[in-house]
């Protein structure tokens, strides 16, 4: 899954404001900081849920297990004309990212929607607690924790 492609070097760039990443591992990661395109974005005012409200939930639960969706943001790509927007410039090439990237505006909320749809009759169901890319199992016996783990990895 390519994340940011190489588009080459006389296109147009409106908004570009390229940041280097060191990592943790020593390595380097190019990134785009996206506040002066956020500015011109519509907020999308879904809620994301208090941390508060999880950890009452969870401090009545004998099991918990979390589960973290493994590069969450990378799975959603984009319309080919929203990538434009996502160029940014080095000094190597000009490049756009063709997956949701960390730092667009509506990002947390587009993902909680999501999350909040595809597990919606767990979370009324009153096991689960979704927070972005963080799937929280609960429960008071061991039994009904495997089912429920079960029932979650093959949705």
């Amino acid at each position: 899954m390519d994340v940011i492609r190489k588009i080459g070097n006389n296109e147009i760039v409106e908004i570009s404001t390229p940041v280097i990443i060191t990592c943790h591992d020593g390595n380097s990661r190019l990134c785009g900081d996206f506040i002066a395109l956020n500015n011109y974005k519509k907020s999308d005012r879904y809620p994301i849920p208090r941390i508060s409200h999880a950890l009452d939930k969870l401090a009545k639960a004998k099991y918990r297990a979390k589960m973290d969706c493994i590069k969450f943001f990378h799975q959603n790509g984009f319309k080919p004309n929203s990538m434009k927007l996502l160029r940014i410039i080095c000094h190597m090439a000009i490049y756009e990212y063709t997956r949701m990237q960390f730092g667009i505006k509506n990002a947390p909320s587009h993902f909680q929607r999501m999350m909040d749809t595809i597990f919606q009759e767990y979370i009324l169901e009153g096991w689960m607690v979704v927070y972005i890319d963080d799937i929280i199992i609960y429960s008071e016996t061991c039994e009904r924790h495997v089912q429920y783990i079960d029932r979650v990895l093959s949705k």
